[in-house]
């Protein structure tokens, strides 16, 4: 298992690096040291030919020590601002931080909102692809100035995540104050055990992560958890470790074993599929029967009317939408091909009865498999396996409620 989990590491040549604010700041204000540290590594990392995208916190916290704050403001223009005041100090620090390496740096910031839309996403990751050709290292943060809560991505760890995502990357490497997962919180219980790595994502991780935040952070184990979660489900590997440890980043890449290691899907998500799964925001839910779900998880189909219980919120043609079994378990997510109100009034309809009801039909299905991604997986979850058959008196042999 080792040898298995060093190959992904020696071949993964694109790499986010996630640097948490519990190892960015200290009393008075950043942690240059840190700064310091992490940006010689990455050097390090670049000169042996991998390309690499830091997603850094301490903005906030940056900020709160500047201005001479103890916590964190409770209203959102006075959080803004304290994240305007210390994203200047971070990324100056960064770069004179790398100038010392002869590599230059560029401040990208980002909002939910700006990746949900698919144009703005493109033109993110073209930008992006563009620094690294030129060998500028992206230093990404949250755009907090402007974020608000429905469009922010709620944490550095989602964010990375979601970089990631965009980036087609091989690697994510999460670096934080403690040296992985654990099955309790070592800084409370001495006989936690580190959990090395995690190829099945049962309930019980969660349990074990808790949702210990740090001080300055907005994330805690729970978070990450959730970004390992989302990156492997993509094909793409994640490591949380100690960036407090001295050369944390040339102890995971020269195949020394550390922190807890999330094995990935074996099969790469496309990069369009993963957007739609991961990065888009729902504008509302369709409810789909047992018989549906089975044929969209298990057989790779489309979803049409006659699989549609129930509609849930007001939304348009070509929207994000989350579709879940009929229990309410989410299960994916895809863009729908009729609005909300002439989905209600098609729900449960073979596509050919479509024109009798709307009197137009402009797509059998409503949403097609290419514009479909399953989020949930049935292997970890713990949660109801749907059958190929309706259950109870209503049963009538196979569904057929996909195309």
């Amino acid at each position: 298992m080792p040898f298995r989990r060093q190959s992904y590491i020696e071949n993964a040549r694109r790499i986010i690096v996630k640097v948490g604010s519990n190892v960015l700041t200290e009393r008075d204000g950043l942690n240059l040291r840190a700064v310091r540290a992490i940006s010689r590594q990455i050097c390090g990392l670049i000169d042996g030919g991998r390309q690499v995208l830091l997603v850094t916190s301490g903005a906030m916290a940056a900020g709160l020590r500047k201005i001479g704050l103890a916590a964190r403001p409770e209203s959102v223009p006075q959080r803004q601002a304290v994240a305007a005041v210390g994203q200047a100090g971070l990324i100056m620090e960064y770069e004179n931080a790398f100038e010392r390496y002869g590599l230059k740096v560029a401040q990208v910031l980002l909002t939910s909102d700006g990746i949900s839309n698919r144009k703005r996403y493109l033109n993110a990751r073209n930008t992006l692809n563009t620094l690294l050709d030129w060998q500028v290292i992206p230093i990404i943060n949250e755009n907090d100035t402007v974020a608000v809560e429905s469009i922010e991505f709620g944490d550095n760890d989602n964010l990375a995540a979601i970089t990631a995502l965009l980036m087609d990357a091989d690697l994510l490497v999460n670096l934080t104050d403690i040296d992985g997962l654990y099955t309790r919180d070592p800084r409370v219980y001495p006989d936690a055990s580190l959990i090395p790595e995690v190829s099945v994502f049962k309930k019980d991780l969660e349990a074990y992560a808790g949702c210990i935040a740090g001080p300055l952070g907005k994330g805690g184990m729970l978070s990450k958890i959730r970004a390992a979660r989302k990156v492997t489900a993509a094909g793409i590997a994640m490591i949380i470790a100690n960036g407090c440890q001295e050369n944390i980043l040339q102890t995971i890449f020269s195949g020394r074993t550390t922190g807890t290691f999330f094995f990935p899907r074996k099969q790469r998500m496309t990069s369009r599929k993963s957007w739609i799964g991961y990065s888009v925001r729902p504008e509302g839910t369709v409810i789909i029967d047992a018989g549906a779900a089975h044929a969209v998880l298990k057989r790779g189909k489309s979803l049409l009317p006659s699989g549609v219980v129930r509609v849930e919120g007001t939304f348009d043609v070509g929207a994000p939408v989350r579709f879940s079994g009929p229990d309410g378990t989410p299960l994916g997510m895809g863009l729908v091909n009729y609005s909300s109100s002439d989905l209600a009034r098609i729900r449960g309809l073979k596509s050919g009865d479509i024109p009798k009801r709307l009197g137009h039909k402009t797509f059998d299905e409503v949403i097609h498999r290419n514009n479909l991604t399953i989020t949930f997986d049935d292997a970890a979850e713990s949660g109801p396996k749907y059958p190929a058959h309706k259950t109870g008196p209503a049963a009538t042999g196979k569904i057929q409620h996909v195309h």
